[in-house]
């Protein structure tokens, strides 16, 4: 049985002790508030399908997401990039909020809002990580009661994959503008297809020059692979200088990132990132005749629809071979 205690003048406590069930205690401004919520918590536990909300209704957003990053994010590759994420959330008014009075109306405004100034994409990624918050605070954290509300709203349509390629002109003129060693990281992409972070972790100890061979232990999808080398990849690693601490490169991804964004404006090539580097090789490697289980055991791809839409960029040459004349 609910017992209803007034405290103060504006506030009325509720509690409920019901044997074989936690004692359940909540602080409202009106009575009337505080019986509806009884009554609530009464009706479930009559049907057997009451699931205590305790840790959710004293549990900020801004914490769950602290305990989140520690116990989740930080175990996962792609840490740094969640990290930011993680901040950008941090940084919302919902952040204040405790975690039991977050709504699926919640989170649709966060959408709307949030796709006014970044890409779908972004939106998205941004939402799973609060998803997949609610399932390890429902599982895990003892907040069984807490339904994901991220769950229930629409999440915007991933945005349309880039074909941007990079020419010829283009490519000798970022080159131009670039310092060592990232003007031969930048080569090295082209020529391997290896991801950002695949490149900057490289060490010599993986390098096997005379079998013209690249080890990487493990990827972003958690397993390894062998890259062939090309001459020019070969030649890149023949002539690099060895670092006594056994880093090929010694540069962070972020580094990377940012002196190809530098040599991009003083290119003044617009709308090109370094990610199109990966794209620009593996649109290559089909140019060059090889097939999708080939280049897959190159790039690292997964699945035959992350490329498919390498396969037809140029359909002039596909033309070409069906007249015979490559």
């Amino acid at each position: 049985m609910a017992t209803f205690l007034k405290r103060g003048d504006l506030q009325w406590q509720a509690k409920i002790r019901r044997k074989g069930f936690p004692s359940q205690t909540k602080t409202f401004n009106t009575r009337a508030d505080a019986e509806f919520w009884a009554r609530q918590l009464e009706n479930e536990m009559d049907r057997g399908v009451f699931l205590s909300r305790k840790e959710a209704e004293n549990t900020t957003l801004t914490e769950a997401l602290d305990r989140y990053e520690n116990e989740v994010s930080a175990l996962k590759k792609g840490y740094p990039q969640e990290r930011k994420r993680i901040r950008q959330w941090k940084n919302h008014p919902l952040a204040k909020r405790f975690l039991a009075t977050l709504r699926s109306a919640d989170f649709a405004q966060y959408r709307d809002d949030r796709l006014k100034s970044v890409s779908p994409t972004t939106v998205r990624l941004e939402l799973a990580i609060i998803s997949h918050l609610f399932e390890v605070a429902r599982k895990e954290w003892g907040m069984e009661g807490k339904i994901n509300p991220v769950k229930s709203i629409r999440l915007p349509k991933p945005s349309e994959a880039r074909d941007r390629r990079v020419n010829k002109q283009e490519l000798e003129s970022l080159l131009q503008k670039t310092d060592s060693p990232y003007r031969e990281i930048f080569q090295f992409a082209i020529e391997t297809g290896m991801r950002r972070g695949e490149i900057a972790a490289m060490r010599w100890e993986h390098v096997n020059l005379k079998k013209r061979t690249l080890s990487i232990p493990e990827t972003k999808t958690g397993k390894s692979r062998i890259v062939p080398l090309s001459n020019m990849a070969t030649e890149i690693l023949s002539t690099a200088n060895r670092r006594i601490d056994g880093a090929v490169w010694g540069v962070g991804a972020d580094s990377i990132s940012h002196a190809f964004s530098d040599a991009c404006k003083k290119a003044a090539i617009g709308d090109l990132r370094f990610h199109d580097l990966r794209h620009e090789a593996t649109s290559r490697f089909f140019e060059q005749g090889l097939n999708v289980m080939e280049v897959s055991a190159i790039t690292g791809h997964q699945t035959l629809q992350m490329l498919r839409r390498y396969t037809h960029l140029k359909a002039e040459d596909l033309v070409k071979r069906l007249d015979g004349k490559s």
